[in-house]
């Protein structure tokens, strides 16, 4: 008994061992890897011509530079301040941020752990309104930053140092100097006064020393910034924009807030050369009520102009423009070649920035640009200007992944090559015609990841009815092919479209780039659910409207029908009213399909509610798709229904929102009674909590009716009592990791479809598998049938039976998200058509079990008894509730014989868990997303190799990996040639303390006071720090604190000279007041102190330490006077 006693309090610690714990750590990892797709909210754009690099800022403060394929880095802000502007500094691999704060942050790549890395090194700050940066210029030497402010002044910034320099091109002097020089200057008085903030600056193109400066209201001038002269001033009567010299240094080109851009000479007269030119307020005026306008017209401002020479005809490049009255809402920009090329690049989205790219050094003739590349707000577009007719690129990373919202994912693992080489085929000849074939002009840096062998394939579901194929191999998203499953419907816009096309001659010449469309031609086209077979090419494609396209890849055009078979999920008989919307017609006429999937048929659900459910076993023909009203079989091999099953509840069906009430015979009303009869003395009895028992359906379990045999399982039962089976293999989750069941409301979905799927397994026989469909719902019930499929000689002829055999009932009626069956091996059973094809080993024929996975737990049960042997329960009162679910095979990273099959799951808090097989013990749990993003939970999916994606943001994809083993995440490298990039600058030494002297003593044995001479007083009014006895530690009120027997201080005493508020390179100067000491003869050092005052101080007084020196005497100590 004692031994008893002592073991209860003496039982070994719950938790895994240290060889588990390092075995865990060989499987499971989690990081996030990568992002892909556009980023969220850009703000500001950046090229280094040198390195071939792309860097893009974002209004969260987020960095992202982008070389050749491959080649990522990412760099983001303390805080979450916008970046505005960003400068490269060529060849150096570094880069200069401005964000909205008025700060500014200096980046390395550098080299960490064999990888380069983005990271910051210095930062700046402006402060004061009148300091707000405005624009900015970097030198071409790249040692200087100009920066213009809202103020006015121009400062300089040290960018070695990435300190201010000490030249400032105040506004005040600049018009003083005009002033002075009024004879040579024709500058309006009202100029001289206010000319406005600092809109532009530009460097000359082959004279470093002299700056083209504008002012808001339209002042220019070309500034010495060394001599603080000004050599020449041009005046415009419009707001200034943007200003660009001409490759020659002899002209430049300003833009302003009226649409007009003008073209100076800066060795000639003050005047412009020509009048300035509106492009789009005059030409092809509108006709307006049979009458011709003559304009000139109101325009948008041109926020950006380039003016680009080649060996034939200037381009000339600009952003805005546009007649406010008829196209203020565009979003373009204009590419102008001579007289003969002009096009108008129409965006769907605003225009943040854009640039030119071009292989020719600054000291070449021409600018001979290649490469125009536009970021907008919600993609970026490359266009090729050397290609006739201005194609655009083909995007390898940096592709809009919301050209029209994401509605669902789907990815496929190890595709067969000769499905992936008909794809790429199919995307290749699809975008031929529209895009360049130039090769890809950004390949900065270099890529270090070896080429994938197997091919991953990522699919996404659009609003708009499409489905775009990725390449997922690698870091970069490559857009691969689209899907348009719209051509097979008639929609309303195709009615409303009919007659709208593209007029001759149409001003401005408009030409929609960029692939971003928010707007779906019709709602009903939404892509719900997807579902591949990468062997034989087979696609399913579920819609909004109940609609499943069933598709096969092709090489070559066909022209053909496609078949359209309804079928029936909720009887005719049941009087059930859908008042939704109304299925998509397919269009009866034969139709052309380019290479690629193509469909052949189409499966309508009636009613026509979305699709939730989707599973395809192309090895036995089979399609079965759910809906929120029940399921369907269908037979694509002999294109007919197999069966239906309905699974609204008797106040779903009732057409009048009445219950509907069903007649019983008498003798099944008897049975009823006596099993509740029955279930009540065993709750009173003594076996009240035992093991949940199988029963007979009462009638209305499923469509059926008679003679399925439905387990119901019991969610509140004691754990100890309840798995019986479990006693062979202790493996309960440890009682503090479970939670407790939620109780749950009525839900109004209760009959929606959650998973569908197919196995060959045993359901009625434990000798003899046979294959089956399994159906989860969300009111917590598996139905299962059983499926008889004629051999492959008589598969064409012979009908497919499918018999409903069993039904199991979770008690606690939680939505099921998974279902798996696995074999005695824990291995979830592979699909026949993989085992076939040798990409997956045949199953171990014995000891199958099924998990069950819903919201709230995961529950194995024994086939074919169907008996529980294991649980585990999630749920918790935080409201946590699974949300995802996928069987992944972790294999070990250091041993390849060693793998495990574990179950990953996601919950609506955004926590991932991975869960053993068929233990159901809790390996391990991460905090992976915010539960605020709901369309991340909502879109995440696993992949079979333990990788996962989901919704950063509505235009990026989060990539993350739970294995130790596979992940894929940037492996680059940026190689700088040699001394590009400037060394730092050696920090100055710090003075070290002199040794106190020992001061000059009288015969009498006193010392004699001396005092330090002072400094020159500060023009503006100084006041006086605190003494070092006063700032000292354990000071107290205003009682000066004596110094101690034998002992005597000398105090230094800083003062802080009183600064411009507004002049940062004025702040931090100090002043020393006085010093004085007097000592015995006979003293020793016992500490010394400097004062350090911080450059950075925002003027004022400040005192950061005092200089203290304690001294020893060995006769009476005097305590020290002050001057």
């Amino acid at each position: 008994m004692a031994s008893k006693i002592k073991g209860i309090f003496h039982r070994k610690p719950h938790g895994p061992s240290a060889e588990r714990q390092r075995l865990q750590k060989e499987l499971f990892a989690f990081n996030k890897t990568v992002e892909h797709g556009f980023p969220h909210k850009p703000s500001a754009l950046a090229y280094d011509p040198k390195l071939k690099l792309l860097a893009i800022g974002t209004q969260s403060g987020v960095i992202k530079i982008y070389g050749a394929p491959g080649v990522e880095f990412i760099g983001v802000h303390d805080g979450e301040s916008a970046v505005w502007q960003l400068f490269f500094l060529p060849e150096q691999g570094r880069i200069i941020s401005l964000l909205q704060d008025n700060s500014l942050h200096l980046w390395e790549v550098n080299i960490k752990d064999g990888n380069s890395v983005l990271e910051e090194v210095k930062s700046f700050s402006l402060e004061g309104r009148l300091k707000k940066i405005s624009v900015c210029c970097l030198s071409a030497d790249c040692k200087t930053l100009y920066m213009g402010t809202e103020g006015g002044n121009i400062y300089l910034l040290n960018v070695a140092t990435f300190d201010m320099d000490e030249l400032i091109i105040y506004q005040d002097v600049v018009m003083q100097k005009l002033r002075d020089s009024s004879s040579s200057f024709s500058v309006p008085d009202d100029y001289k006064v206010n000319p406005g903030p600092v809109e532009a600056i530009a460097q000359h193109p082959t004279d470093e020393e002299k700056l083209l400066i504008g002012y808001n209201r339209g002042l220019i001038v070309v500034w010495h910034p060394k001599e603080l002269t000004a050599e020449k001033t041009f005046v415009s009567n419009q707001q200034l924009e943007s200003l660009c010299w001409h490759r020659d240094g002899l002209r430049f080109t300003s833009a302003h807030n009226d649409g007009s851009h003008c073209v100076w000479n800066v060795s000639e007269s003050s005047q412009p050369e020509k009048e300035p030119v509106i492009t789009y307020g005059t030409k092809n005026s509108p006709i307006i009520d049979g009458e011709e306008l003559n304009g000139p017209f109101p325009c948008k401002a041109i926020n950006k102009l380039k003016y680009l020479t080649t060996k034939s005809d200037p381009f000339m490049i600009f952003s805005g423009g546009m007649p406010r009255a008829s196209y203020g809402d565009r979003h373009c920009v204009t590419v102008m070649q001579g007289n003969n090329k002009h096009v108008v690049l129409d965006f769907t989205s605003k225009v943040i920035d854009f640039f030119t790219m071009s292989d020719v050094d600054s000291v070449y003739e021409f600018d001979e640009p290649h490469t125009l590349v536009v970021l907008a707000e919600e993609e970026i577009v490359f266009i090729d200007l050397q290609t006739e007719g201005w194609p655009v690129f083909n995007l390898p990373y940096l592709s809009s992944l919301h050209a029209s919202a994401i509605t669902c994912q789907q990815h496929v693992s190890n595709v067969p090559s000769e499905l992936w080489d008909k794809i790429t085929a199919a995307g290749e000849q699809q975008m031929a015609s529209t895009t360049s074939q130039r090769e890809w002009p950004m390949n900065g840096g270099k890529n270090l990841a070896e080429l994938p062998t197997p091919h991953d394939l990522l699919m996404t579901g659009h609003e708009d009815g499409t489905v775009r194929f990725w390449d997922a191999s690698t870091v970069s998203l490559r857009f691969l092919y689209k899907l348009s499953t719209a051509q097979a419907f008639l929609t309303d816009a195709e009615h409303a479209d009919a007659g709208a096309g593209e007029t001759e001659g149409e001003w401005p010449p408009f030409r929609k780039v960029g692939n971003f469309d928010p707007f779906s031609d019709d709602p009903r086209l939404g892509v719900q659910k997807i579902a591949l077979c990468p062997i034989s090419g087979t696609l399913l494609v579920g819609g909004t409207a109940g609609q499943v396209i069933v598709l096969n890849i092709g090489t070559e055009e066909v022209e053909k029908n496609v078949e359209s078979f309804p079928i029936q999920i909720v009887g005719e008989q049941d009087k059930f009213v859908w008042k939704g919307h109304e299925s998509l017609a397919v269009k009866e006429d034969p139709l052309k399909f380019a290479p690629g999937f193509q469909p052949f048929m189409v499966v309508q659900a009636q009613p026509p509610a979305s699709i939730t459910a989707l599973a395809l076993q192309s090895s036995w023909g089979l399609t079965t798709l759910g809906t929120s009203h029940g399921f369907a079989l269908f037979d694509n091999t002999q294109k007919k229904l197999i069966t239906a099953h309905c699974t609204l509840n008797p106040n779903d069906l009732s057409s009048t929102g009445q219950p509907m009430t069903r007649k019983r015979s008498m003798a099944k009303s008897l049975r009823a009674s006596i099993r509740r009869l029955r279930k009540r003395r065993q709750h009173s009895g003594p076996a009240a909590g035992g093991s949940p028992k199988k029963e007979k359906a009462e009638g209305g379990a499923s469509a059926s009716g008679e003679g399925v045999q439905t387990t119901d399982i019991d969610a509140d039962k004691p754990e100890g009592k309840e798995d019986s089976g479990a006693k062979a293999s202790p493996t309960r989750e440890m009682a503090q990791v479970e939670r407790k069941i939620e109780a749950r409301g009525d839900d109004t979905k209760t009959s929606m479809v959650r998973y569908l799927y197919f196995a060959n397994t045993f359901v009625n026989d434990s000798q003899v598998a046979t294959p089956s469909l399994w159906c989860g719902t969300n009111a917590g019930a598996v139905i299962i049938y059983v499926l008889s499929i004629p051999g492959a000689d008589k598969r064409d002829t012979d009908a497919v039976d499918a018999i409903i055999s069993k039904e199991i009932r979770l008690k606690h009626a939680a939505p099921v998200v998974s279902l798996v069956i696995v074999d005695s091996d824990s291995y979830p059973l592979p699909d026949p058509i993989d085992v076939q094809n040798e990409r997956a080993k045949p199953p171990n024929m014995s000891g199958h079990s099924l998990i069950v996975c819903s919201e709230e737990q995961f529950k194995v049960f024994h086939l074919p008894s169907l008996k529980p042997t294991r649980k585990t329960k999630l749920t918790a009162h935080d409201g946590s509730k699974v949300r995802k679910v996928s069987t992944i095979n972790f294999r070990s990273r250091s041993d390849d014989n060693h793998s495990e099959n574990c179950i990953s799951c996601l919950t609506n808090l955004g926590e991932l868990a991975i869960y053993s097989i068929p233990a159901l013990k809790k390996q391990l749990g991460f905090s992976a997303l915010r539960k605020e993003n709901v369309s991340g939970v909502q879109s995440l999916i696993f992949t079979s190799r333990g990788e996962g994606f989901y919704l950063l943001s509505p235009s990026e994809l989060e990539r993350f990996s739970l294995s130790a083993r596979y992940f894929t995440e940037p492996m680059c490298m940026l190689e700088l040639a040699e001394g590009m990039r400037p060394p730092p600058p050696e920090p100055e030494p710090e003075p070290e303390p002199e040794p106190a002297q020992e001061p000059e003593v009288p015969v009498d044995g006193h010392p004699i006071a001396e005092e330090a001479p002072a400094a020159e007083e500060p023009a503006a009014a100084a006041e006086e720090a605190p003494t070092a006895e006063s700032a000292a530690p354990g000071a107290g009120g205003d009682a000066e604190t004596e110094p101690a027997a034998g002992a005597a201080t000398t105090t230094t005493t800083v003062v802080v000279q009183e600064t411009d508020m507004d002049d940062p390179m004025a702040q931090g100067g100090t002043t020393v007041q006085s010093s004085s000491s007097r000592v015995t003869s006979s003293t020793t050092v016992i500490k010394t102190e400097r004062t350090i005052i911080s450059s950075s101080s925002s003027g004022g007084q400040r005192v950061v330490t005092t200089e203290e020196t304690m001294v020893k005497s060995s006769g009476d100590a005097q305590t020290a006077d002050e001057a």
